[in-house]
């Protein structure tokens, strides 16, 4: 039961995003509930590669994209796949990707990137530590293979962006590879090594653990989904769910892949996108793989987790209501045996889970323009559980008054106007 005697926060999702809001907002006095269909971290939080990466500053969208829009239309196993049929939806949101991969926008997302995700690990800690859940997070670091010798120098644009944001950065040739990764097949001939990165074992049962600690410290978490947003006294008042009309003091949207239309109805339109991600776990396999690794070609992870190997990447643009072409993962399972000098065998599950994802790379991060009790979070793209620490402690900010972490500027709700 909420404390009346408190500021009541309604937090609207209990992804990655929402649950570290819920618990700030707690530490920061409000009694807090979340409010989602679905069981904390099983949706999009559940499924992705684990990464936890202070030194994440690379938009998607990059100088010469372009060029590469025919491909991506052909390739259905390429790193980026756009249906056809969701292309004329889609074209708004694609050309506002492509002008984010101009070069000096780039360089000015890459900052804003950058200032989001530092503090990851230092906004996480308090967070874990009360949850028990400080196991979960390793920091081995984050290792970027090449099937060449100069795959680095090919990537030379990325490697300036990330040491001019201050990321440490390691250029391995193959003997420096093999003796950092041992677990990788022969055909990777040069590497980068970020040392300051980080990896957590299991994602789902991350965020579970912190919305328990959310709800032993007096939140609630229902199980609803919400419908709409009433208007009472000119402001967010109330919430049309499943369950009734439900009363709102303070409020913070962070449906992920579903937030636009909430947006939308108090007067925030937002180019909300879903990059539809793809995983295949290979559960009980152990390959020896220790770091995270990422085959740069082809845009996908290898991560070792506590169930077993999962391989995680790719992005497919086709919205919310087309249904998943497990074709994808089969080919993310295909390539990453690939990987390895130990090919992992095990039962194999596959999954596909909706990113929010902005033209820019950027996460919405604001106070309303419109509504003084009214917040939003979403739209992370595949960096959710990088950044939700961080965007947990803005929103806090945000809502209480206190001096914000980092500048909330880059992620205002309204920057598409």
């Amino acid at each position: 039961m909420m404390n009346t005697a408190q500021p009541r926060a309604t937090i609207i999702g209990a992804g990655i995003i929402g649950v570290c809001c819920a618990s700030y907002l707690q530490r920061a006095g409000f009694a807090v509930e979340i409010l989602d269909p679905e069981p904390p971290g099983t949706m999009c939080s559940y499924g992705n590669a684990g990464g936890i990466c202070p030194g994440s500053c690379i938009p998607i969208a990059g100088p010469g994209m372009l060029r590469k829009l025919p491909g991506w239309l052909m390739d259905k196993d390429g790193p980026l796949y756009i249906r056809l049929a969701y292309l004329p939806a889609l074209l708004p949101w694609l050309l506002r990707f492509l002008a984010a991969g101009r070069v000096a926008e780039v360089q000015r997302i890459s900052r804003a990137m950058r200032a989001l995700h530092a503090p990851t690990f230092a906004c996480y800690e308090p967070l874990l530590r009360a949850a028990g859940s400080t196991g979960l997070l390793a920091r081995r670091g984050q290792l970027f293979v090449y099937e060449t010798q100069d795959g680095p120098r090919n990537d030379a644009f990325g490697l300036r962006l990330r040491r001019e944001a201050g990321v440490q950065v390691e250029i391995l040739d193959e003997g420096e590879l093999r003796q950092l990764e041992p677990a990788l097949a022969p055909i990777f001939r040069s590497g980068v090594y970020l040392p300051e990165q980080g990896q957590c074992a299991n994602p789902g049962r991350l965020v579970a653990s912190l919305a328990q600690e959310v709800e032993r410290q007096g939140g609630t978490i229902r199980r609803t989904r919400v419908r709409g947003i009433l208007m009472q006294g000119g402001k967010p008042g109330a919430l049309a769910t499943d369950a009734g009309t439900h009363p709102i003091e303070t409020l913070v949207v962070a449906a992920g892949a579903w937030s636009a239309p909430l947006a939308r109805q108090v007067g925030c339109k937002v180019p909300l996108e879903t990059e539809r991600g793809y995983h295949a776990m290979v559960a009980g396999a152990d390959t020896g793989l220790r770091i995270q690794t990422i085959w740069a070609e082809r845009k996908f992870v290898a991560a070792p987790m506590e169930e077993g190997i999962r391989f995680a990447g790719t992005v497919e643009l086709a919205g919310l209501a087309a249904p998943p072409d497990m074709r994808r993962a089969d080919t993310l399972l295909r390539q990453g045996r690939r990987m390895l000098r130990h090919v992992p065998e095990g039962t194999v599950r596959r999954w596909m889970g909706h990113r929010p994802s902005l033209p820019d790379s950027l996460p919405v991060v604001s106070a309303s323009p419109h509504h003084p009790n009214m917040f939003f979070a979403f739209g992370h793209g595949h960096m959710g559980l990088i950044g939700g620490s961080v965007t947990g402690r803005l929103i806090a900010d945000l809502a209480s008054g206190a001096a914000p972490i980092i500048d909330p500027a880059p992620y205002r709700v309204d920057r598409f106007h």
